[in-house]
């Protein structure tokens, strides 16, 4: 395959010309605090103006490294210049019907280009909807609709939205859940594997989830079990080898549905098109979200044709679902990633983060593990000597690096993880440049 270098129109380097925030943010914020509500939280009060590559350009002319890819949704880059022109082509032809009212190509399109990229050779049907929680709570009902059962299992640890059904299934109650209750039933948190908290293999670790099942909720009664790949909002956390091969067995001779929520780590983030393909497995139901179209809203339920096909006309769908310019940018990101050969780039990332970061267990006093795939890494942070939750360092650490110009993620069920998720274009400077201020970040703390 031939890989397309792109070329960018911002230089793809820190660039700081004020202090951050800078006063034009300032006085943006001093607005947004008079007129938004305080539940929409910010990790850093710096606003941006623009961006291209994995780098973001503030109001006040800063030039920031985006570590966060607005949690994995620029996968591809910021301001794919293919991907402004296709949805803008669209927005000056189309811009809505509904599907369901009236049809058009774009959508089948996508729902054609799902089939072929999400694992298994089997029919695949999709529906298309507006964002990462709607496409799990589609997964639920779709599933519950296939097997007659009402039993939903999912990880601890797990983070699979904001909606009143989806936060049930999110794993901390803080700040996502509290005091937002009451909650939907037959929601069950089942145990996951966490090697570096719970040292066990992964055939112990899934013979643990199995026997929770089968002693609290029962088999013949569970639906579905959703899994995440990698959990990134629970911390970067990866199952131990064999976790998600006993869980796939279980399911399907209990007539489980296997629910793989991709929605932060398809589309290329982790060195394929869904992360799943690293341990060869094959789920009934896909959910994609996030990288898919390049930050125009856009999510997707992708599985087994008997499955999907199970709910009667109507049962499922949305007003907004799969739209012609979301579906259009879409269209645009899926050739990209094939074109520029991201699959190779996030495994580029993934060597140069394992590089240039994969010493800071020894280094500092304070990380106690760093672990990671492609273009997607959660450095743990506890308290020195232990493996304590050390929260309080992963915020000074955070503090310090977006006020220096880089900006990563927090993560984890006590919001002690370090998340790096920059776009897969980023080069292995900017990665450079990155990792020497969360080094300065993290050595000010320890």
């Amino acid at each position: 395959m031939v890989v397309m270098t792109r070329a960018f129109q911002i230089p793809q380097q820190r660039q700081l010309k004020t202090e951050l925030p800078g006063p034009r943010s300032i006085a943006l914020q001093q607005r947004r605090v008079a007129s938004v509500s305080r539940g929409a939280g910010t990790l850093a009060n710096i606003y941006m103006e623009r961006g291209d590559g994995a780098i973001l350009v503030d109001v006040d002319g800063n030039q920031l490294i985006d570590l966060g890819s607005g949690i994995g949704v620029n996968t591809i880059g910021h301001a794919h210049p293919d991907v402004a022109a296709a949805a803008a082509e669209q927005a000056s032809r189309l811009t809505h019907t509904l599907f369901t009212v009236t049809p058009y190509e774009n959508y089948v399109r996508v729902a054609e280009k799902l089939a072929e990229l999400t694992p298994g050779d089997f029919e695949k049907h999709s529906i298309l909807v507006n964002s990462g929680a709607e496409a799990v709570e589609n997964a639920v009902k779709i599933a519950r609709k296939y097997t007659g059962r009402r039993a939903i299992a999912a990880l601890d640890h797990a983070f699979h939205g904001r909606t009143n059904l989806t936060m049930t299934m999110t794993y901390r109650p803080w700040p996502e859940r509290a005091g937002m209750g009451p909650f939907p039933g037959e929601i069950y948190s089942v145990p996951t594997s966490y090697p570096y908290r719970d040292g066990l293999s992964g055939a112990e670790a899934a013979a643990r989830t199995i026997d929770y099942i089968t002693t609290h909720i029962g088999a013949t009664e569970l639906a579905a079990l959703f899994v995440e790949p990698v959990q990134g909002d629970g911390g970067v956390v990866i199952p131990a080898p064999g976790y998600f091969e006993a869980l796939r067995e279980f399911c399907t001779e209990n007539g489980i549905v296997f629910v793989a929520d991709e929605i932060q780590t398809g589309m290329a983030r982790t060195g394929a098109w869904y992360a799943m393909e690293h341990v060869g497995i094959v789920p009934d139901l896909v959910t994609t979200a996030k990288g898919i179209a390049g930050g125009f809203p856009l999510a997707a339920v992708t599985g087994r044709a008997e499955i999907m096909d199970a709910v009667q006309p109507g049962g499922i769908g949305g007003t907004f679902g799969g739209n012609p310019v979301s579906t259009a940018a879409a269209l645009a990101v899926l050739d990209i990633i094939e074109r520029e050969n991201l699959n190779a780039e996030a495994q580029r990332v993934e060597a140069t983060l394992r590089a240039r970061i994969g010493n800071w267990t020894e280094r500092f006093p304070i990380v106690g593990e760093v672990r990671g795939i492609g273009a997607m890494f959660g450095i743990e942070l506890v308290h020195p000597g232990t493996r304590e939750q050390n929260p309080e360092a992963l915020t000074a650490v955070i503090r310090y690096a977006t006020s220096h110009g880089v900006i990563p993620l927090d993560s984890g069920s006590w919001d002690s993880v370090l998340r790096l998720m920059p776009p897969v274009v980023i080069s292995d400077e900017l990665i450079d440049d990155a990792a020497s201020v969360l080094e300065e970040a993290l050595a000010s703390v320890g």
